[in-house]
């Protein structure tokens, strides 16, 4: 299953909540350039799977392997709502030290207009670029994206999914949980009930 060009190595994963489990015996490896789309019914685990690849919940069994540095983005952007969207990329640019620059993110991700705006005045679609402008400044091969397409319009699919696929064209790589069709060339991981 892996290779010497893994990213990321799921081995035997598994995940209990309430003493039910979600999820038993998950393996797959990333390598630079995929595209990992987590599929399945709503409480299958999809969110669950995504928080233990970052780090932010221990699995119950099996082993997670990440090889680069990873960005996670949950479901909900967790953006600082009286907070400007330069001065929350700015805390995120000096918590990474990735030696990326903030404005270089409010351009790539369309947020020029936008950057003295406080972030509780954004779009659901604005709020996704933050947190996509947010895993760019991390500087992190492997992005963990939670439901990046809710409630976007078909212009912000189009901008969000350009961004993931100019990170994979740069070496990178992503798992996406998803309901909505990622209109790219991707792997699929079902999660069963």
């Amino acid at each position: 299953m892996a290779t010497d060009a893994s990213l990321l190595e799921v081995e035997a994963l598994g995940c209990r909540r309430g003493g039910v489990w979600l999820f038993a015996g998950v393996q797959f490896a990333v390598a630079a350039g995929d595209l990992l789309e987590i599929s399945g019914p709503n409480g299958v685990g999809k969110s669950s799977l995504l928080r233990i690849l970052a780090g932010i919940a221990p699995p119950s069994q099996g082993q997670v392997r990440a090889h680069v540095r990873t960005a996670y983005s949950g479901h909900e952007p967790a953006l600082k709502p009286r907070r400007s969207v330069h001065a929350e990329l700015d805390y995120w640019a000096g918590l990474y030290a990735s030696g990326r620059a903030v404005t270089d993110a409010l351009q790539r991700f369309g947020l020029d207009d936008l950057a003295f705006l406080e972030c509780r005045l954004l779009s659901n679609g604005q709020r996704r670029r933050v947190a996509l402008a947010r895993c760019w400044l991390a500087d992190a091969r492997l992005w963990l994206l939670d439901e990046p397409l809710v409630g976007l319009d078909t212009a912000g699919r189009d901008a969000l999914m350009a961004a993931v696929m100019a990170h994979l064209a740069a070496g990178g790589a992503a798992v996406v949980v998803s309901h909505q069709p990622l209109d790219a060339p991707h792997r699929r991981l079902v999660l069963a009930a």
